[in-house]
């Protein structure tokens, strides 16, 4: 662990390190972007969109949303 200043809260009040790391539970492990007005984080691969709930990512599957469907 590094010494120094805290990193701080990023967006959706993840820390930055975190959200360089986390990646889409489905196979492939493709690597997240942030939607910040959805409150989402998104998988281009697999176009699914997962929550944010009180700066918990919800990385399930099941919870998430595939947004190419209305």
């Amino acid at each position: 662990m590094t010494t120094g200043a805290p990193t701080g809260q990023g967006p959706l009040g993840l820390d930055p390190v975190l959200l360089e790391i986390l990646a889409c539970p489905d196979t492939h492990h493709s690597p997240l972007t942030v939607d910040e007005a959805a409150g989402e984080l998104l998988c281009a691969t697999c176009d699914r969109a997962f929550p944010v709930r009180d700066g918990i990512p919800v990385l399930l599957l099941d919870e998430a949303r595939h947004r190419g469907q209305a």
